[in-house]
């Protein structure tokens, strides 16, 4: 990864909780110079800790230890203050409405670098590791199904897709949701929150539907079930 460019933004105040959370984003807008200056842009009253080019540049836009505003109205296994809790970082992708596109190997790579650093500054958990999508089900869906998620399961940065799943628990769907929320997502929007664990577990189908599979998948990630995305003790999911 080539040296951090330093371009701060305006876009930050105090945290008032402690860091535990990764929130990965895409920026969803037409080029990467657009991004930068909407991030930086006092007006906006938006930014990230850091942003990634495709070509892997990193810029830092906010100190770690300010609350950047990446994550907006957001919610995860409990803290509804996500901003104070994360480390925000965009990357560069023009998303959904503007030609969404796989993320490029140079850019996966300083990705994966950058968390490197960050996961055990903050002893932060694979389950803490999560997609703006993941935090705000109801209304985003970045950084999308294209995402390499299992690149960086590879390297204990998030956690994998189970390879085969436990036997379909038979929840009802009110079952399923519990568990849903017990893992972590805002149940509010119940359809919106299965299509946002359908595309972090399994995105060749984001119908909405809570079906077997769906079951099967959440209840191997809360049990640890498959040996394949086995939670080790102190690394919960």
């Amino acid at each position: 990864m080539a040296a951090i460019i330093e371009c701060p933004s305006p876009n930050f105040d105090e945290r008032s909780l402690p860091v535990s959370i990764i929130v990965l984003h895409y920026t969803g807008m037409q080029d990467g110079a657009s991004a930068l200056r909407r991030l930086t842009d006092a007006e906006a009253k938006v930014s990230s800790h850091y942003l990634i080019a495709e070509d892997g540049q990193v810029v830092r836009l906010v100190e770690e230890g300010k609350r950047a505003w990446h994550a907006g109205r957001s919610y995860w296994r409990g803290v509804t203050d996500v901003n104070s809790a994360s480390i925000g970082i965009e990357l560069v992708n023009p998303g959904h409405e503007f030609g969404y596109r796989p993320f490029p190997d140079e850019q996966m790579a300083a990705l994966v670098t950058l968390m490197m650093g960050i996961v055990p500054r903050y002893g932060i958990t694979r389950g803490n590791i999560v997609g703006h999508s993941d935090i705000a089900p109801a209304r985003k869906e970045d950084p999308g199904e294209l995402f390499d998620w299992e690149r960086l399961a590879r390297l204990r940065l998030a956690l994998p897709k189970p390879e085969k799943y436990l036997t379909d628990p038979h929840w009802t769907d009110a079952g399923f949701l519990l568990a849903l929320e017990r893992f972590g997502y805002d149940i509010v929007d119940q359809e919106a929150a299965v299509r946002a664990f359908q595309r972090r577990f399994r995105p060749d189908n984001l119908d909405g539907v809570i079906d077997g599979q769906c079951r099967a998948i959440l209840l191997s990630l809360l049990t640890g079930g498959d040996k394949g995305a086995a939670l080790r003790a102190g690394d919960t999911y």
